[in-house]
Formats: C-alpha cells, structure tokens, sequence
C-alpha cells in the first residue's frame, strides 16, 4: 500500500454499509460528529452562535453531518451552500465569527461550523477564527489540499521515524517544478510520470503522461498556478516509471470472466480526538479501462482511462458521480479487490501517520503569538483564538507560489 493523496474533507460516509442494522442509524457520521466535533466545541458557550454545515459539493454527504449534528447536539443546525466567487455568498466574517444569512436576509451568527467547502478553500475560510472549523483550513494548505504541503510533511515524518520501521510510503515525488522543467523530469523516469496541479481535488488537475501526445497536451494547457509536482507513474509493471528506489505498479483486482483486471484505489477515513486515532469509513474505486500489460496493445485507450480512479465527474458546470465504479465493503464488491486484512490494516496505518504529517506540519505553521502583542488581542470568550498566527515567511519558503499566496486570506 502506498499514499497517493491525503484529504482533508473525504467522501465516502454515504458509500459506507453500517457495521449494524440495529441501533446503528448514524453509521460513521456519528463517529466523526461525536468523537471528534462534540470534543472541540465543548470549549465553545452556546450563547456564541449556533451550529452549521458548509459545504460546496456533494449536498448528500453534507446534509448527512447537518442531519446526525442536529440529532446528536438537540440543537439547530444551518446546511449552507458557500461557493467559490459566489457574487452574494450567505456566509460572511467580521472579526473572526462566521455568520450565515437565513432566507429573510436576517444574520446569524456560528459558533462552530463543520466544513465540507473543498475547491480553494483558503479564499474563503480565515486561518484564525473565532468560530471553531472542522477541518481547520490550516490542515488544508498544510497538505489536506495541497499536494505540495503533503510531499514535504511525509518527508518530515519520514525523517522522524528513520529507525522505527514506520514511514509514509508515496511514490518519488519531485516538488516546486516549473512547466518548462517537466520535460526533463519526465525523460529522467523513462518517460512516463503523473504531472499534478498541487491545490487541485477530485481528479482534476491530475495528468498521466505515458507518451508524447499527453506531454504536449499538458504543455499545451493554460495553468493559473506556477509549480507543479512531478510524481513517478505508478502502472503494470512494463510501463511504470523507472526510479531510485525501484518500480511501484498496480497488483490489480481479481479477474474478471474476460480476464480483465482494473486498477483500484482505497479510500479510508479516519477520526481523531484526545484518545487517538479511528477508523471511520472505507470504500475503493476502480479505473474504467482494464490494465493493459503494454501501452502499445490497444493504442485507443488513454492512461487516464486505466489510471483514473475518481468518480467525480464535472459536466456543464456540475458535479456528478460515476456510481458504477464504486466497489462497497460488502461482500460482493470487496471481494473483487483480492485484499486481506493484513492489507486492511497496512492502509490504516499509512492513513494515520500522512494525517500525523500533515497535523505536524499544521503545527510548524502556525507559531505562537506571545500573549500582550499588538494587534492581537486575547479573547475570554475565545480562548482558542489569537493564540498562534500564520507563518507566512515560513509557508512562502516551502511552497514558493505567487499564485496561492495571493489567494490565502491573511
């Protein structure tokens, strides 16, 4: 099992079966808002707001946490939809608190806000706020969504646990790459690598380059960011890329009556609190081509045909989900993947530890303000609030795009 992206607000709550059809209405839902959201708004009086969902894509899954927070709290809860360069968004900030505007324009202010907004989230969402914000926009840009951030916190923990027999598993990853460099990574991994938009999601932004047709169609395309990661393919074994440390290629699933095996991810959530790490929710996902044992077999079919794994489909402005590629953890589609449990347990703890990474890395920026310091006041009301600042200096060295730092909001 390698990581290939970690998430910082994953689908897959709506793709999960309940572990029990008895007493278990909630399903993982009730995990991630009990374990984890309950504990951090303890800290936050009921007189500061009520609570909401925001969200910007997939209304099920969103509607889903509003549902089981309203059970679970005997509370209120607000499904906003906040989208990006929305002309008049219904969500807005003065001094740190999130206010959503109800359908008579009225205002209400939110204590703390469960955020499923997951297209650039930083333009949107403060890095310091007053209103409490799961997943905290800092574990975004830190490498929740942002390919960049990820690549350089595995290697942060991997430094770490040098000795341990522990590590974040990826594929090489090559950092900060210009459009006019690409080429010459490409050719140093025998031609074939995936090009990624580091702050892109749900496929997009992701590219597999496996002759000269899909490099110029890359260099081809107008990119609004500067940098990009160049990643080593990982393919069948006669076409992966050719790295220091060897190959990594698909297995693939079992075969099927025509023989065919696909290329298949595994997505697995997991939730935090004070007594540690859970596992929440799993599903996987199959390509939509067979995998060919050589490019040349059947000239046709793309590699992103055989590679691709998201379901997210974006047509005349929408999101939709191709629903026949999803494989349940039930017994007919599971068993398809031709895994175990040592697998099972290998993918919990590659998930675990990136999330650790990128927690770490969260940390590095976010430095602490000494309390009486100009500027940033403490708040009784708002302890948590004031408490650390950005790193800008610290971010702008690690991830040097003019592009991304001029959208994050200060």
């Amino acid at each position: 099992m390698i990581i290939v992206e970690t998430n910082s607000c994953p689908s897959g709550q709506k793709s999960m079966p309940l572990l029990s059809e008895l007493g278990d209405d909630h399903g993982g839902y009730g995990v991630v808002i009990d374990a984890t959201f309950r504990e951090l708004i303890d800290k936050a009086d009921k007189s500061l707001g009520a609570l909401a969902v925001v969200y910007d894509k997939n209304p099920m899954e969103a509607s889903g946490y509003a549902a089981v927070m309203a059970d679970q709290t005997k509370e209120k809860v607000w499904l906003v939809e906040y989208y990006d360069e929305d002309v008049d968004p219904p969500v807005k900030w003065e001094d740190g608190i999130m206010s959503i505007r109800d359908k008579q324009k009225n205002w209400h202010p939110i204590r703390a806000c469960f955020r499923y907004v997951t297209q650039k989230p930083w333009n949107r969402f403060p890095i310091n706020s007053k209103t409490i914000v799961l997943n905290s926009v800092i574990s975004c840009l830190a490498g929740g969504r942002n390919k960049m951030m990820a690549a350089r916190a595995y290697d942060f923990l991997n430094a770490e646990l040098d000795g341990t027999g522990l590590s974040v598993r990826i594929p090489e990853t090559i950092r900060n790459v210009t459009k006019s460099e690409i080429p010459l990574w490409l050719d140093s991994m025998g031609g074939h690598a995936v090009l990624k938009v580091p702050y892109s999601n749900a496929g997009q932004g992701v590219y597999t380059i496996t002759n000269k047709e899909e490099l110029k169609a890359f260099m081809d395309t107008d990119h609004h960011y500067d940098k990009f990661i160049v990643q080593s393919l990982v393919g069948n074994a006669s076409w992966s890329s050719v790295t220091r440390a060897g190959k990594f290629y698909h297995v693939g699933t079992m075969p099927n009556k025509k023989n065919h095996t696909f290329v298949s991810d595994l997505r697995m959530m997991v939730a935090a609190n004070s007594d540690g790490f859970r596992p929440v929710a799993i599903y996987a996902r199959r390509a939509r081509k067979p995998l060919l044992r050589h490019l040349e077999d059947n000239p046709e079919i793309t590699s992103w045909e055989m590679l691709g794994t998201n379901l997210s489909v974006k047509t005349d402005d929408e999101w939709t989900t191709e629903a026949q590629r999803l494989l349940l953890m039930d017994r007919k589609d599971f068993n398809q993947l031709g895994i175990g449990i040592d697998d099972l347990i290998d993918a919990y703890i590659q998930t675990v530890l990136s999330v650790i990474a990128i927690d770490k890395m969260s940390q590095r920026l976010m430095k602490e303000i000494p309390e009486g310091t100009e500027g940033a006041p403490r708040d009784e009301k708002y302890p948590w609030y004031n408490q650390s600042m950005f790193d800008f200096e610290l971010f702008e060295a690690l991830n040097p795009d003019v592009a991304l730092l001029k959208e994050i909001i200060h």
